[in-house]
């Protein structure tokens, strides 16, 4: 009876054990982050780390990179002399096919176009605009990929929670079956109870390998997604992963989310586009300045003359209206996107506050549910010592205990992403 007694008490030992530190880390997930592992080797990286790792994994991040590049030459642009480019012009005629008297002429120029009045100042804030755009960009990338390095984070720790709730009761039936298999030598028990505790131990097993693969396979999505082998220790004493927030918090800010202000910049870029193409209502003029050199015949000297003028292109509706109407729509759809975004981040956020209040209740329902069929275990198993309770009725009072305790467990670590979540739809990064 020893041995039954141990069994009961690893098993106990390890749920509450698991349990409580679980429990931990559930609460301290509002807005951390798990410290470094007290380990010298390896070390497991904070969330922001993983957060960080996994954008610079990212197409998204060579996107924001490039799109952070063409506005820095866009503004180098602007600040030219010339609304665009410079053109040459060579041009040479004599009378070789006609007359043949020599004549010859012969003409250089350059065309320089030239800024409208307000252009380069349109064009300056659109690029201004555009620069701003792509640092919220990256802001929200950051945010987008914290949002499914916490959800690859916990979908680890709650697969690492079952598998130590798995190990810890394969011990426990092994013990049991040990002293239950001494019992029917001495002639204790049947023959019939050991094959049972036997079968329950076979399918502990069984459970334990499965619970395993399914860790094993959230930690190669994990390194696919970061490149770092070791994800955070979510169980570990953590450091601050932003400001604490509560679900009850009131007044959420919808504008200073990442996603709200990227959609508040596309507006404000689309009405600098709108801007310039105000300003822009024709092509641009230009200077035109020419040297010429005119041989009037043979013998003759040649004569040479400069000539500076100007070429004004007309703007016209066929020219105006599709770039305007092309304008005005992407304001549009800009705004419309915006009112959406707005709308959508609120209720977000509205329903990650009811999903983390509904987490806590259902935690404290499953601690009590656990903590009963922990202590019906206990009872049973005495009276299993004393002769009073038949084997069968012992392992389904441990495999009530422990469906109990793997529900516990799941639930601690469903409040922690719920609280994980929370912070993902208020825009706070680890």
């Amino acid at each position: 009876m020893r041995f039954v007694n141990s069994g009961l008490a690893v098993r106990c030992a390890a749920g509450c054990a698991l349990s409580c530190v679980l429990v931990g880390a559930a609460v301290a997930q509002s807005n951390t982050a798990p410290s470094l592992s007290a380990r010298a080797s390896p070390v497991a990286p904070t969330l922001a780390q993983a957060v960080e790792a996994a954008w610079q994994r990212a197409t998204q991040a060579r996107e924001a990179e490039g799109q952070t590049q063409r506005a820095t030459a866009e503004r180098v642009a602007i600040s030219s002399l010339w609304a665009a480019p410079p053109a040459v012009e060579f041009s040479y005629r004599d009378d070789r096919w006609q007359t043949s008297a020599g004549r010859r002429e012969s003409e250089a120029g350059l065309a320089w176009p030239l800024w409208l009045p307000g252009q380069r100042n349109a064009r300056g804030a659109a690029v201004d605009a555009d620069v701003e755009l792509s640092q919220a960009a990256v802001q929200a990338g950051h945010l987008h990929f914290a949002g499914l390095v916490r959800e690859a984070a916990w979908g680890i720790a709650a697969q690492k929670a079952e598998s130590d709730l798995a190990d810890a009761q394969v011990r426990s039936l092994h013990e049991i079956f040990d002293d239950v298999r001494r019992r029917v030598k001495a002639g204790n028990l049947a023959h019939a109870d050991a094959l049972a505790a036997q079968s329950e131990a076979l399918a502990a097993q069984s459970a334990q390998l499965a619970a395993r693969q399914r860790l094993s396979a959230s930690q190669s999505q994990w390194m696919t997604l970061t490149g770092i082998a070791i994800a955070p220790d979510l169980t570990s004493v953590p450091v601050s992963d932003g400001a604490a927030v509560s679900p009850g918090e009131a007044h959420f800010a919808v504008e200073t989310h990442p996603d709200a202000r990227v959609a508040a910049l596309t507006v404000e870029r689309a009405r600098k586009r709108l801007d310039v193409v105000a300003a822009t209502r024709r092509d641009p003029p230009e200077l035109l300045l020419r040297i010429r050199q005119d041989t009037p015949g043979r013998g003759e000297s040649a004569q040479n003359s400069i000539g500076v003028g100007v070429r004004i292109p007309l703007g016209t509706a066929s020219r105006n209206q599709p770039l305007q109407a092309a304008a005005l729509s992407e304001l549009d759809v800009a705004l419309t996107t915006k009112q959406r975004t707005e709308e959508r981040l609120a209720a977000d956020a509205a329903m990650a506050q009811a999903a983390v209040h509904t987490a806590e209740q259902q935690l404290e329902a499953e601690r009590q549910r656990s903590a009963l069929l922990r202590e019906r275990a206990m009872l049973i198993e005495r009276s299993f010592k004393a002769g009073e309770t038949p084997l069968p009725e012992l392992l389904r009072a441990l495999a009530a205990a422990t469906q109990a305790d793997t529900s516990f467990a799941r639930q601690q670590v469903a409040l922690g992403l719920a609280r994980a979540r929370l912070q993902q739809s208020l825009g706070i990064l680890p």
